[in-house]
């Protein structure tokens, strides 16, 4: 990494940091250290969902569908992700939430980087067996 450039793994590296591989929260002078862009390779099993409802966002996000079947849920209307490079993008104060409905992975851009905000484990939680999170 000395030559400013870094060649990692999504799947390896993702599992470091909830899932997060670029953004403010990286050591300054890392590649991967940004206060412009945040990126995160999400790996999510069927059933996964977030437990609670991002509110106040601050950041204008981009999501988009790597494989499986993957609903994001906005105040106005829900959004089915289910064919690969499928994606939606949403602004700052736009509440969210999102479930696994199928084993999915999805790529997350959201700028700007700002810190103070970090994702708790358990603000993910898995439904019951054999639901599909609906």
């Amino acid at each position: 990494m000395d030559d400013g450039v870094y060649v990692g793994s999504a799947g390896e590296d993702a599992a470091v940091d909830q899932g997060w591989l670029l953004g403010h929260f990286r050591e300054r002078g890392d590649p991967r250290h940004s206060e412009a862009v945040e990126v995160k390779w999400g790996v999510h099993p069927r059933g996964e969902r977030r437990a609670r409802w991002v509110r106040g966002e601050v950041r204008t996000a981009l999501l988009v569908l790597v494989s499986g079947r993957f609903r994001m849920e906005f105040p106005t209307r829900s959004v089915l992700l289910e064919e690969q490079g499928a994606y939606v993008v949403w602004g700052p104060g736009v509440d969210h939430s999102w479930v696994a409905e199928e084993d999915s992975v999805v790529m997350t851009l959201r700028w700007p980087s700002v810190p103070g905000y970090v994702a708790a484990p358990e603000e993910r939680r898995a439904a019951p067996e054999g639901s599909r999170g609906e």
